[in-house]
C-alpha cells in the first residue's frame, strides 16, 4: 500500500517576505488576479491544478481588501486590530506582487513549529511533498512546496459572490482529491473549519481522525478531557512521526512516543464504516 495521505490545516501565523518570484512574475496571475497560467511551482504531479478556482477567490478577495479599512467590521473579519490589522491589509493587497515561499516554510503556527520542517532532510522533504495536503481558504489545497505569498484568509470566511469558502471550495477539493484518496489511507488531522471543505468518498480505504485526551483527577477517580487549546501543537509532532513512520492502521501508533507524553490507547478506538477515530492519552501524573 502507498504511503498514507495526511490532511492538515494552514496556520494563522505566517513568515513575512520570501525568496521566490511573485505570482505575477511567475505568470500565474495578471495584476487583476485573473488566471493566466497554471500555478504549478512546487506542485506534486498527483495534484489537480486549481488555478482557475484560485483566481476566482483571489479576485473576490482583492475586491474586498482593497476597500477594507481599520473598522470593527474588518477587525472581526480578520480577527486583528490596530497595527496588526493594517499590516494584514497591506500584505493581502500585495498578494500578487509580493515574494513567495514554499507553503511549508510560509506557515509558522504551532503545528508547523512542532513539525519543524527546517530540520527535515531533503529526502524527508520530498516525502512530505507527496504525503501532506494543506487545506486553505485562499488556495483550496496546497502541496507543501507550492510557492505562496504572505496572506490572511480563513476557510470559514465569506466573500461576495462566493459565499462561505469552505462550502464554495468543497466540490473543487473533492474533485481534486478523489483520485488521490481512492483506495488510500488518509490521516484526517483537519479542524472542523477545514474539514467542512471535504466530504470523503467511500472509496477511501481508511480515514483516520485523532483526538488528544488528558487524564485528569475527578474526585476520588479520574476522567478523560479532550485537549482543545494545544490540539494543533500536539498534531504537529504526530505529523512529523507519520512522515518518517508511514502508519496505515492505528495499531502502528503503539510505537509512537509523543514528546508531550501522549500514548495510543487502543481500547478507545472506534470504527464507523471506513472512519476510524483514534485517541492518544496523557496519563495523570501521580
Amino acid at each position: 500500500m502507498q504511503r498514507p495521505l495526511i490532511l492538515i490545516p494552514p496556520s494563522e501565523g505566517k513568515a513575512s517576505g520570501g525568496t521566490g518570484l511573485s505570482l505575477t512574475e511567475m505568470g500565474t496571475y495578471s495584476s487583476s488576479g485573473t488566471n493566466v497560467a497554471s500555478h504549478t511551482a512546487g506542485m506534486h504531479s498527483d495534484h489537480i491544478d486549481l488555478s482557475a478556482q484560485r483566481a476566482k477567490v483571489i479576485k473576490a478577495y482583492l475586491a474586498y481588501v482593497n476597500r477594507a479599512r481599520p473598522t470593527p467590521k474588518f477587525t472581526q473579519f480578520f480577527g486583528l486590530k490596530d497595527e496588526a490589522l493594517n499590516a494584514a491589509l497591506l500584505a493581502n493587497r500585495e498578494i500578487l506582487t509580493s515574494p513567495t515561499l514554499a507553503a511549508l516554510d510560509r506557515y509558522t503556527g504551532v503545528l508547523y513549529q512542532e513539525l519543524d520542517a527546517s530540520t527535515l532532510s531533503a529526502a524527508a522533504r520530498k516525502t512530505a511533498a507527496k504525503q501532506l495536503v494543506i487545506f486553505s481558504g485562499l488556495w483550496g489545497i496546497l502541496s507543501p512546496d507550492e510557492l505562496i505569498p504572505n496572506y490572511k484568509l480563513k476557510m470559514g470566511s465569506s466573500l461576495a459572490k462566493l459565499g462561505k469558502l469552505s462550502t464554495w471550495w468543497r466540490p473543487h477539493i473533492e474533485a481534486a482529491l478523489v483520485e488521490r484518496t481512492n483506495g488510500q489511507v488518509v490521516w484526517d488531522l483537519l479542524p472542523n473549519e477545514h474539514a467542512a471543505a471535504w466530504q470523503p468518498k467511500q472509496t477511501t480505504a481508511l480515514r483516520i481522525r485523532v483526538k488528544f485526551l488528558d487524564e485528569v483527577a475527578s474526585g476520588s477517580s479520574t476522567k478523560l478531557v479532550a485537549v482543545a487549546h494545544w490540539n494543533k501543537l500536539l498534531k504537529g509532532s504526530l505529523v512529523r512521526h507519520l512522515l518518517s513512520h508511514p502508519c496505515v492502521e492505528p495499531a502502528e501508533l503503539s510505537a509512537f512516543k509523543h514528546p508531550r507524553g501522549y500514548l495510543y490507547e487502543p481500547s478507545l478506538t472506534t470504527e464507523t464504516g471506513n472512519l476510524i477515530e483514534v485517541n492518544l492519552v496523557a496519563p495523570l501524573q501521580r
